[in-house]
């Protein structure tokens, strides 16, 4: 097994922490809740400890490439959804199943990728995939 690289110490409390994060999100119990809500607080969860590496990286330059790469290999954090951050219009990107024309009715984007005022005053979107309630770059 590949020893950890120098800054995993100052890293692992916080992934212990969305560790148990998620393992509190898989045994929370699902009744009353709709189907598809079921998994999104795994969603969620996934969600934030990918924007913390992401964030570690490229916005606050914290943690050495290196790391960033054990990081992603090691499940950490999801790299084809941070890479979908790095380009433009896909900043605030909730989940990959949202930019999935397949996993839609009409073959399109997920409703919570379009941008508040391109939607009807007053309707509150959410997600099925994820629970998101907008995720576009221009809100």
């Amino acid at each position: 097994k590949q020893q950890p690289p120098e800054g995993w110490s100052d890293l692992e409390p916080r992934l212990d922490e969305f560790k148990q994060k998620m393992r509190d999100a898989e045994t929370e119990p699902t009744t009353g809740k709709r189907k598809v809500e079921s998994t999104w607080g795994i969603t969620r969860v996934h969600h934030q400890r990918s924007r913390y590496i992401f964030d570690l990286y490229y916005k606050r330059k914290a943690i050495s490439l290196e790391l960033f790469t054990y990081c992603v290999k090691h499940g950490h954090a999801d790299g084809t959804l941070m890479a979908k951050w790095k380009k433009q219009g896909f900043e605030k990107l909730c989940c990959l199943q949202c930019v999935q024309p397949r996993d839609t009715s009409f073959g399109t984007a997920c409703i919570c990728r379009v941008p508040k005022n391109k939607l009807e005053e007053g309707r509150v979107v959410e997600c099925v995939h994820c629970g998101c309630r907008g995720c576009a770059s221009s809100d």
